[in-house]
């Protein structure tokens, strides 16, 4: 009986024991795996720069991180979509505070002048199968607006770029800086739209050059010796009619085209290649440019874009956005604003 009684207790043990044992696997495991992320949290801060002020910001950021890392991770493992996602260099930035620095398109009040709803390419017939005007000659390398909410001054610059190009033969990277500073109808690095922007480009006969008057990422005040140098303009702007992309390919076959998308939110900002299929609303808050578009080998249709979020961010700063949805707005809303310069 005694001897039993020992065996029990012995099995208890060595069952606790186990248990005991497997638990604290799982929690070294788990400190590993916590480790693992604070080391992957310094080296993605020392290869974007980034500094915190103190260490309650840094824990901060590290959870922000840590949370957007497993988020992108899990989408990546599944595998389950046409396009890929990367641990950018947004990974530390809440979703509010993203949208109030790295987007900042505002959308116009009131009714546009009836002029600008008249389409220019209403009857074009040779439209190409494909199209990218960075081939073309007619698109400046990727920009990047930083932490200032001017999106809807690089999408303006990019179409007034391409069309510049395309009416003297010559690429001439111009100044989104000379629009925060001096357009008084828009809001800086505070947001903006398109339409207010390209009336500013008209009344002021053109923009300067990006050399003459360089970004600074922020506020300024206008210098107008240098936004009276001139070196590109525009003679108006018109309308795509909205939500109709076929009009929106006949546009953009003849000419790069600024449009307004919603891009803040999740998996939009973290995306790395493929075509974007992903889901987002038309609550438009971020201005792009498409310069182009195309259709992949398993047949799906896309549009290219260029953005200003820098290389890192996309393919080389540029995205394939899926082309022809169900819904009239087009993916994210892309086909709602439309807008082209004419020169």
């Amino acid at each position: 009986m005694a001897l039993k009684l020992q065996c029990c207790c012995f099995c208890i043990c060595l069952v606790i024991f186990q248990g005991l044992g497997f638990w604290a696997s799982q929690i070294e495991a788990r400190a590993l795996a916590e480790m693992s992320m604070v080391d992957r949290h310094e080296q993605w801060m020392a290869q974007y720069g980034r500094e915190y002020k103190d260490a309650a910001e840094k824990e901060k950021r590290f959870l922000i991180f840590k949370n957007n890392v497993e988020l992108i991770e899990s989408f990546n493992k599944a595998g389950d979509k046409p396009y890929k996602l990367s641990i950018n260099q947004f990974a530390d930035l809440g979703d509010e505070e993203f949208k109030a620095t790295r987007t900042g398109y505002k959308s116009p009040t009131g009714q546009r002048p009836s002029s600008n709803t008249e389409f220019m390419y209403n009857n074009v017939t040779d439209v190409s199968p494909s199209m990218d005007w960075r081939v073309k000659g007619a698109v400046t390398p990727i920009k990047d607006q930083g932490s200032c909410g001017c999106c809807w001054a690089f999408s303006v610059v990019a179409a007034m770029e391409g069309i510049t190009q395309l009416k003297t033969g010559n690429l001439v990277s111009l100044s989104e800086q000379e629009l925060v500073d001096c357009d008084n109808n828009n809001y800086g690095c505070n947001g903006g739209n398109l339409d207010k922007a390209f009336q500013f480009i008209i009344q002021n006969q053109g923009l300067t050059t990006e050399s003459n008057y360089p970004y600074e990422e922020m506020d300024g005040t206008c210098n107008g010796e240098k936004a009276a140098d001139h070196a590109a303009m525009i003679t108006g702007y018109k309308d795509v009619p909205s939500r109709n992309e076929q009009e929106l390919l006949m546009a953009v076959a003849k000419q790069p085209v600024s449009v307004s998308i919603e891009g803040s939110g999740y998996p939009f900002k973290y995306y790395s290649s493929g075509i974007f299929t992903g889901e987002c609303g038309n609550n438009l808050d971020h201005a792009v440019t498409l310069i182009g578009y195309g259709v992949n080998e398993e047949g799906t249709k896309y549009w290219l874009v260029k953005n200003s979020w820098g290389t890192s961010w996309g393919e080389n700063g540029y995205m394939r956005i899926q082309r022809d949805v169900a819904e009239k707005e087009g993916r994210c809303g892309l086909a709602i604003e439309p807008f082209y310069p004419t020169a």
